[in-house]
C-alpha cells in the first residue's frame, strides 16, 4: 500500500496547527493535519478565556506585538464572515496601587507603539466603563473583545477540508524522521509523508522536538488555569472585561472579569504548576511527566526565584477565600460564596535551562526545503488572536510565498 504523501503536514489540531493548514491549502498545495485527540481545539484552544486581545501588552518589534495585532482585526473579521459569536467589548486595565502605576505606564508605551488605541482613565471615566470597579487610574483599550475559539478552529478545520486538505483525528504521532526529499511522520495508525512537517503540538511540541532529533532549548513547563463562576448576583457587577495591571516578571496576565460570549462572568486564571501535561486539576497527577517537571534545571530556578509567587498562586487554587481576595482588589462587591469552579486550562509555557520563562512566540527551523521540520515551542496566549496570521507566518517561512489576509 502506498503511504499516502502530502505537500506539508502539520501535526497538532489546535487553532494554529489548523491556521497554518488553512494558510497552506490556500496556496492550492496539499496538506494533512494529524490529531491525537477525537476532535479539534482540545487543549489550549478549547480551554482559555475566549479573549481577544488587543496586542497592548507585547514588547514592541516581537511576534506576538506584531502578530496580535493584526490577528485582533482578522479574528473579529472571520467572525463576521462566518458569522461565528463573537463581541467588541472593549476592556479595562485596572491599577489598584500607587506602585502599578508606572506598570500601566509603560502599557501605554507599548500600546501605542504597537498601534493600539488606548486611553487613560481617572476612576470617574473608568466607572463610565464599569460601575463597580475600583482603582485608581486605569487603561481602556477598544479593540479588546470575547468569542469562542473552539467554534473559530472547527470552521477553520472546515475550510481546511473544503480546500482539498484532509483532517486525520484520534491519530497519535509516534515518532518524526527527516530524510533528503521528505519526513516520515510515524502515527498508530500507519505512516504520512510529508515534503515539508509544522509541529504545532502545544503541550507536546518539546517531546516532538527532541523525536524529530531537535534540540528543543527549552522545556515546557504547564501551567493549569482555574476559573472561578460568578453568581448571578456578581455578575451583574460586570458589563465586560475587568484586568489587573500584569506583573511585569511573568508572562501571565493575573486574574481578570470576563463576561463571555454566553453571557456567563468568570474570573481567573490563576497560574499552578500542573502535575502532568495535561493536568486539568488537583487529581490529574502524572508522576513521571511531573519529575520531569521539577527536576528540570530551568525549573529549579524559577521555583528559586518566584517561589512566593508559586505559593500564592497555590494558596488562591486550594482556597475560595484568597480567591475572592484576589477579585476584590478590583470589584470589592464580590463575595466567596459568589464563586463556583468553572473549569480549568493548561497552559504551555516554554521555559529554558536557565530560568527564563519565554515570552514571545518561538519557532525552531530544522533545515529549509524538502525533509525540513519547523517547530513551535512556545505558542500561549495571545496565539488563538494571532493564529490566522502565525499561519501565514510559518507558511512564509517554508515557501517564501506571502499570502494576504483572508479578510481586512
Amino acid at each position: 500500500m502506498t503511504t499516502p504523501s502530502f505537500d506539508v503536514v502539520v501535526v497538532g489540531g489546535g487553532i494554529v496547527g489548523l491556521a497554518t493548514a488553512h494558510a497552506v491549502a490556500r496556496t492550492g498545495r496539499s496538506v494533512a493535519v494529524v490529531e491525537r485527540e477525537q476532535q479539534l481545539a482540545r487543549h489550549q484552544t478549547g480551554n482559555n478565556s475566549n479573549v481577544i486581545h488587543s496586542g497592548l501588552y507585547y514588547a514592541p518589534g516581537g511576534f506576538k506585538a506584531r502578530l496580535a495585532v493584526a490577528g485582533c482585526a482578522e479574528t473579529v473579521a472571520f467572525c463576521r464572515e462566518h458569522d461565528l459569536p463573537h463581541e467588541v467589548t472593549g476592556k479595562l486595565v485596572v491599577a489598584t496601587e500607587p506602585e502599578e502605576l508606572p506598570r500601566m505606564a509603560e502599557l501605554r508605551r507599548r500600546g501605542d507603539a504597537n498601534g493600539v488605541e488606548n486611553h487613560e482613565l481617572d476612576q470617574a471615566g473608568m466607572r463610565e466603563h464599569e460601575p463597580h470597579v475600583r482603582g485608581i487610574a486605569a487603561l481602556y483599550v477598544p479593540s479588546t473583545g470575547i468569542t469562542d475559539y473552539k467554534a473559530i478552529a472547527e470552521k477553520i478545520g472546515e475550510l481546511v477540508a473544503k480546500e482539498g486538505g484532509e483532517i486525520h483525528l484520534g491519530r497519535a504521532v509516534t515518532g518524526i524522521a527527516r530524510r533528503a526529499e521528505d519526513v516520515v511522520v510515524r502515527t498508530d495508525a500507519g505512516d504520512l509523508l510529508g515534503k515539508q512537517v509544522v509541529v504545532c503540538a502545544g503541550l507536546r511540541c518539546d517531546d516532538m522536538a527532541r523525536a524529530a532529533g531537535a534540540d528543543p532549548g527549552i522545556r515546557i513547563i504547564p501551567f493549569r488555569g482555574e476559573y472561578s463562576g460568578f453568581s448571578e448576583r456578581a455578575a451583574g457587577l460586570v458589563k465586560g472585561l475587568i484586568y489587573p495591571v500584569p506583573d511585569p516578571a511573568f508572562p501571565f496576565l493575573g486574574v481578570h472579569a470576563t463576561r463571555g460570549i454566553d453571557g456567563h462572568v468568570h474570573a481567573g486564571p490563576n497560574a499552578v504548576l500542573a502535575l502532568a501535561r495535561e493536568g486539568y486539576s488537583w487529581g490529574a497527577v502524572n508522576p513521571r511527566e511531573f519529575l520531569q517537571t521539577i527536576t528540570y534545571p530551568g525549573m529549579l530556578k524559577v521555583a528559586q526565584r518566584h517561589w512566593k509567587y508559586g505559593f500564592g498562586e497555590m494558596h488562591r487554587s486550594l482556597s475560595k477565600k484568597a480567591m475572592v481576595k484576589q477579585i476584590q482588589r478590583m470589584l470589592p462587591d464580590v463575595r466567596a460564596e459568589d464563586l463556583h469552579p468553572a473549569g480549568a486550562g493548561v497552559r504551555a509555557q516554554a521555559v529554558k535551562r536557565d530560568g527564563t520563562l519565554v515570552d514571545d512566540f518561538l519557532f525552531v527551523d530544522q533545515g529549509s526545503g524538502p525533509g525540513s521540520v519547523l517547530h513551535v515551542l512556545n505558542a500561549p496566549s495571545p496565539a488563538a488572536t494571532a493564529a490566522l496570521p502565525i499561519g501565514r507566518e510559518i507558511l512564509e517561512r517554508l515557501t517564501g510565498e506571502k499570502l494576504a489576509p483572508l479578510a481586512a
